[in-house]
């Protein structure tokens, strides 16, 4: 059997003399086995989720999304990369606002792994239905134990264990197939930072204009002061005493005319 063969379908199934179903662990040195892998038809699927950035604080992120409106905490691995508007940025460089799509990729392959495993000797001893002695190449004897049911290929006839004896060549394989699905994930982060925020509203501009100074109106002629108030300690007597004076030089006087008469 060449490697990488596909084994048809039961997964354990006979080949060549037959197969025995366990060997002892002492035995398996002497025992020839290959495996081989055989993938399937790969299946893909393609989600892609869209969330705003509402909250960044070094590798976390609060994010809501723009399907649902959940908000979600979202630890970012180190070394994680976004594509935002052409550019590759890293966690540092996330803003408040930002969109991010996260494309992840799910790729499902089934695959079928075959083990084949071949063992040939010389029949030393069997105690049927269970077991038998074999006396292998490198002259050492080791024992198996032989499944329910078992049928060997002894000469082109087929015989169960009760139909071995001493000194019988036989040779019996087990091909064991294992189905496995292999899920792989691609996940790719992209972006666009946030619009710019809108211009201020529009608002009047204010223009100043320098009104011609009027000349200044000719200044009216200072009030007169009044005269000043006696104060209050000045006195009528020195009036009354000029008075006085003078009256009596007038009465000198006519008195001088009279004399002269």
């Amino acid at each position: 059997m060449k490697p990488g063969h596909i084994i048809p379908k039961p997964l354990v199934m006979l080949l060549a003399v037959g197969f025995l179903l366990a060997f002892t662990a002492s035995l398996m040195a002497q025992v020839e086995s290959s495996t081989s892998t055989t993938a399937g038809t790969s299946s893909k699927e393609v989600t892609i989720k869209r969330g705003q950035v509402e909250y960044v604080s070094g590798n976390n992120l609060i994010v809501k999304d723009l399907d649902t409106g959940e908000i979600r905490h979202i630890t970012v691995p180190p070394g994680a990369t976004a594509t935002v508007d052409g550019k590759t940025i890293g966690i540092n460089d996330v803003k408040v606002g930002m969109t991010l799509e996260k494309k992840v990729t799910t790729t499902t392959t089934p695959k079928m792994i075959t083990k084949v495993e071949t063992v040939t000797g010389k029949v030393f001893q069997v105690m049927p239905p269970r077991s038998v002695i074999l006396t292998l190449d490198n002259n050492q004897n080791q024992r198996f134990n032989i499944p329910e049911g078992q049928k060997f290929n002894v000469d082109g006839q087929m015989v169960d264990a009760f139909g071995l004896r001493k000194g019988m060549m036989i040779s019996a394989t087990r091909v064991t197939e294992v189905p496995e699905t292999v899920v792989t994930q691609k996940a790719v982060v992209s972006g666009q930072m946030p619009p710019p925020p809108p211009p201020p509203p529009d608002q009047p501009i204010l223009i100043v204009v320098m009104a011609p100074t009027p000349a200044p109106a000719p200044e009216a002629p200072a009030p007169e002061a009044a005269p000043a108030a006696l104060p209050k300690t000045g006195s009528s007597l020195p009036l009354i005493g000029l008075l006085g004076a003078l009256m009596f030089a007038l009465g000198l006087g006519l008195r001088a005319v009279r004399v002269t008469r």
